[in-house]
């Protein structure tokens, strides 16, 4: 791995105002339960409505999503296992129309895979035990998933390099590399965050801090760089081999195929295991170790 702070990156988704309506409902069989978890929810998640007809079409979209989770938890031949977190209330279509905003694109040949020699690899790696992984963040309702995706990479070749994680700005890429495929809210690519980030350089988080929105290039935060890249390079195509390789060396930004994502729930309830359908829904992310689950690996 290189010194000082350059690194090689590898790449692997208003209703109108009406009277106050009464809270009396028909419930169906299951319902008095089922509702009390989504006031649970609701509760949990800070989640208020403009009107009592929001809040009913809500409550009918988060019951089949929960069906759906409870259902498939109780399965015994999935690999991963699913949750109620804050976007049980959205549709598969709302959820990607807002989150899902990576731009596919095709894999360059490359002459050769840095981590193709490596002939051993530990049986398990966690980047967050080791320091490599900043908390979680939050990209709101801006369908940045790429920028979040590349900034991870790189922060987290930069804490391998020189054993300092720091936060880095996913704002500068949604506001700055927009003269590409690149189009900040409206989605991106991770390879083309990469090429930016080795041209110009990335801020910290704290100098370029995110807004989720679209907004205006900061020029004078731009130019002070905390980190620099001297290149990136694609993980094999259909390789998980080389995923493996790669992924014991640094973490890894990946698009995840997402085939048990785009099905109800699953998309946005998914927990950490191992996808392994095909479809047209791709969702950045980052891998950040991995695990033996049977004879297949968990990411």
């Amino acid at each position: 791995m290189m010194s000082s702070s350059k690194q090689l990156i590898f790449l692997a988704l208003i209703l109108g105002l009406c009277p106050q309506q009464s809270q009396a409902r028909t419930l169906g069989a299951g319902d008095d339960a089922m509702w009390q978890r989504y006031e649970q929810w609701m509760a949990h998640y800070g989640r208020v409505y403009g009107s009592d007809l929001e809040k009913e079409k809500r409550f009918q979209i988060f019951k089949e999503n929960v069906i759906h989770i409870d259902d498939f938890n109780q399965a015994k031949d999935k690999p991963f296992k699913l949750g109620v977190n804050k976007f049980a209330d959205l549709t598969n279509k709302e959820f990607e129309s807002t989150y899902n905003r990576y731009k596919e694109h095709i894999f360059s040949p490359q002459e050769s895979f840095k981590y193709e020699n490596i002939t051993v690899v530990p049986s398990t790696m966690d980047w967050r035990k080791k320091g490599a992984v900043t908390p979680i963040k939050n990209q709101q309702q801006c369908g940045c998933c790429w920028a979040f995706s590349a900034v991870a990479a790189v922060e987290g070749v930069h804490q391998i390099s020189t054993g300092k994680l720091v936060s880095l700005s996913e704002q500068e890429l949604v506001d700055c590399d927009i003269r590409g495929v690149d189009q900040g809210c409206q989605g991106g690519w991770m390879d083309s965050a990469f090429k930016f980030v080795k041209n110009h350089g990335l801020a910290t988080e704290a100098s370029y801090p995110y807004k989720g929105v679209d907004g205006k290039c900061n020029i004078k935060a731009e130019a002070n760089a905390a980190v620099h890249i001297t290149g990136y390079q694609d993980v094999l195509a259909n390789s998980e081999a080389s995923l493996l390789k790669a992924t014991a060396n640094q973490p890894v930004s990946v698009a995840i195929d997402a085939g048990d994502f785009n099905s109800s729930s699953t998309r946005a309830e998914y927990s950490p295991g191992h996808v392994e359908r095909s479809s047209t829904t791709v969702l950045p992310s980052l891998v950040m170790g991995q695990t033996p689950m049977g004879p297949s690996t968990g990411w």
